[in-house]
């Protein structure tokens, strides 16, 4: 009876297909692979040829899955995954201590679909807490120790120390179709008090003394958004959040132009020593896949 051998995948091809899914570009995940692009689309290459199929297409947004590329996607997550937890315990190279992350909702999307699953794959006797809160209130939850990561935007509640990654671009967003009336208060979708976007819609408002009030408050950016799309309220969204169903509005519509912030890291200076390392190195890799980027560049989109 002869030998029946099975074909072996190739890990760095699965995962260079993996940031191709998660970026949407072969020029995104090149750079975050640190390889050209035509090496990463010889990869994705040699992957379709092994199992036969087609898993990615090119569209208009960029690389798009096919079916086989989303099953296929779901299945290498977890390989992965898998692999870099044995390799780990393994050959001693993982971290352990206790990470306490502090992120805006708004961000929560990508960092916990793409950035915080690699962590956790190359660390994994390391203990995560991951939370969302406004800036102000994550803020405070770093100086009282409660944090020992957190990304901000530096308004409502400033904090010395931290590392610049990227800068914002706050502007006014309202349904397509909604019709301004300039004699009336502007009816506004907030994030509370701690939230930077409405500290700097807010106070560009009253500089110009425009009346305002808010119709709708809310935590989550989601909720918020679909607020402004159903024409129920004007909000503050970063422009990279804005769908077919809003535009932006600005001083043509009477509206005050609004001042982009930064998005800081901060890092905790109340933490045990047996922590530090893996506080470290989350930081380090959330600078490296950022840093004048942004989240939404992180995965390709605009």
């Amino acid at each position: 009876m002869s030998e029946v051998v099975a074909s072996a995948l190739d890990l760095e091809s699965l995962r260079s297909f993996m940031a191709v899914a998660q970026l949407g570009t072969l020029a995104a995940a090149a750079e975050q692979r640190h390889r050209t692009v035509s090496a990463i689309s010889m990869q994705i290459k040699r992957l379709e040829e092994r199992l036969g199929t087609r898993l990615l297409i090119r569209s208009a947004r960029g690389m798009t899955l096919t079916p086989a590329g989303e099953s296929l996607m779901r299945e290498a997550r977890a390989l992965l995954s898998q692999h870099d937890r044995l390799l780990a315990r393994f050959t001693g190279q993982g971290l352990s201590g206790r990470v306490r992350f502090g992120m805006p909702e708004d961000f929560a999307r990508e960092l916990v679909g793409q950035i915080l699953p690699e962590f956790m794959a190359q660390h994994p006797d390391v203990l995560l807490e991951a939370v969302t809160a406004t800036s102000g209130e994550l803020a405070r939850r770093l100086e009282r120790g409660e944090l020992t990561l957190a990304l901000l935007l530096d308004r409502a509640h400033r904090l010395e120390g931290g590392q610049p990654l990227w800068r914002t671009s706050p502007v006014w967003a309202a349904a397509r179709e909604y019709v301004l009336d300039p004699t009336q208060p502007l009816p506004l979708g907030l994030h509370p008090v701690d939230c930077p976007y409405r500290a700097i819609g807010v106070e560009a408002l009253e500089a110009e003394e425009r009346a305002w009030y808010a119709v709708f408050t809310s935590t989550s950016v989601h909720a918020l958004e679909t607020a402004v799309e159903a024409g129920l309220a004007i909000s503050v969204l970063d422009r990279e959040r804005l769908t077919p169903a809003m535009r932006e509005l600005g001083p043509a519509d009477g509206l005050p132009a609004l001042t982009g912030g930064e998005t800081q890291l901060h890092i905790s200076k109340r933490m045990s020593a047996a922590s530090k390392p893996a506080v470290d190195a989350l930081a380090a890799l959330l600078h490296e896949r950022l840093y004048q980027r942004g989240l939404w560049r992180e995965r390709g989109a605009r």
